[in-house]
């Protein structure tokens, strides 16, 4: 039998923890029946090579690291990541701002605000933790960008942190968390050590979590255009009137449901992507295409290897989704979209039949709460297993911003306006 939740009470139940403002807090006392939501949010990984920020950077450093948030409110705090550090991980100070623009280091003066930890300017996290700063009144609108300003006297010991940030970022010697403008900055677009933005908002305020792979992550958006498929459902749900409802992206370039990539497997990382973040009433789960592409590319596609993947995944969607009703979350199975034009897979008509019949499961099962069919969207109606030739970036990847602009268009709003969670698995 189905169950439904109502957000104004179930997605309290959620979070009263965070509702009263943390010791040495700087912001006033929230509204009663204010909750804290997740308004940004980026899945964290261990950095290799070229996307390592080089240690001798890291000493006597900060950094200014820019991201746009999804919902509007006028208290946030920020979550730090250790979460794969294996040292404690010392930040000085740190500051949040109203960056002036994509792309550039200042900020606007007058919204300059320290970051306190228990009323204190700096925090040592320990190793695998994640820390959440004091509350902070900072009066932002959906869609703003924020500046977080943390120095580092030394590199972590190893660093967490996001590949794709897609946005450009700020490292300068010394610590300038508190000066406004800054001037010769080193750039760069990764994130490193940061996790999340929260909002007080108010009891009908709640999240969309969407996870997924490079394709979610906005593979070949450029920096600082947010054209992510996300970024776009953002604009378009506040242009139909739901402001709030936030988004948050916990896509890894590469990522697989059942095998780690460049960074944890989804099944993994599910708990701490999508259920830990507050006010989470949704989750759009995109994953699929990087399990069949890497068997396919290793030569490991027996018929047996390859109806043993589709029953894994399958099993992995009924156990997240069995997870996240637990927490009074809905799951939207996004379809697959076709990559049959793509070079780096060279798909065959073996894994074309079965990413149809993961398709299928996804649309007809009965497993998860709704379906988000961008296969549908995004194919070809000629060559059913390609993508549109206007919404093709590289065979696998949608355009941007055309394709992944379709992608956004291709999410039914109204089953994010309220959750109801399916029959029992």
């Amino acid at each position: 039998m189905s169950r439904q939740c109502i957000l104004a009470a179930g997605l309290l139940s959620l979070s009263l923890a965070g509702c009263a403002a943390l010791p040495g807090g700087a912001a006033s006392q929230p509204p009663a029946g204010d909750h804290w939501v997740a308004s940004w949010g980026s899945a964290q990984l261990v950095p290799e090579g070229q996307n390592e920020l080089p240690a001798a950077q890291w000493q006597d450093a900060s950094l200014r690291q820019i991201v746009r948030v999804s919902l509007g409110a006028r208290t946030l705090r920020v979550k730090l990541s250790n979460v794969f550090g294996t040292a404690p991980l010392v930040i000085d100070a740190g500051s949040v701002a109203l960056a002036t623009a994509p792309g550039q280091a200042d900020v606007h003066a007058a919204s300059l605000r320290p970051l306190r930890f228990d009323g204190a300017a700096g925090v040592t996290i320990p190793a695998g933790g994640e820390y959440l700063s004091d509350p902070v009144d900072l009066a932002h609108a959906a869609g703003a960008d924020l500046a977080i300003s943390l120095h580092f006297t030394q590199a972590p010991a190893r660093q967490t942190g996001h590949p794709g940030a897609r946005a450009t970022s700020f490292r300068v010697p010394g610590n300038q968390v508190r000066a406004a403008h800054w001037t010769q900055a080193d750039t760069f677009t990764r994130w490193y050590q940061i996790a999340g933005v929260e909002v007080l908002a108010g009891p009908a305020a709640h999240t969309v979590v969407a996870i997924g792979d490079s394709i979610t992550d906005g593979y070949g958006v450029k920096p600082d255009t947010y054209a992510r498929w996300t970024d776009a459902l953002a604009v378009r749900l506040r242009g139909a009137g739901m402001t709030d409802v936030g988004v948050v992206n916990a896509g890894i370039g590469g990522g697989r449901m059942l095998h780690d990539g460049l960074g944890p497997n989804l099944v993994a990382r599910f708990d701490r992507d999508v259920l830990a973040r507050p006010g989470v009433s949704h989750a759009i789960v995109m994953i699929g295409v990087n399990d069949f592409g890497v068997q396919h590319r290793n030569k490991e596609d027996s018929p047996a290897a390859r109806a043993q993947l589709v029953d894994g995944l399958e099993q992995a969607y009924r156990q997240i989704v069995a997870r996240a009703h637990e927490r009074g979350v809905c799951v939207l199975g996004a379809t697959i979209t076709p990559y049959g034009g793509s070079g780096y897979y060279a798909p065959g008509p073996d894994n074309e039949a079965d990413r149809l019949a993961y398709n299928r499961w996804i649309r007809t099962s009965g497993v998860v709460d709704g379906v988000v069919d961008f296969d549908a969207a995004l194919r070809d109606p000629a060559r059913p297993d390609h993508l549109q030739k206007a919404l093709d970036n590289d065979g696998l990847h949608p355009s941007s911003p055309a394709g992944y602009r379709a992608m956004a268009d291709a999410v039914p709003l109204e089953q994010l306006k309220s959750c109801h969670l399916s029959g029992d698995l």
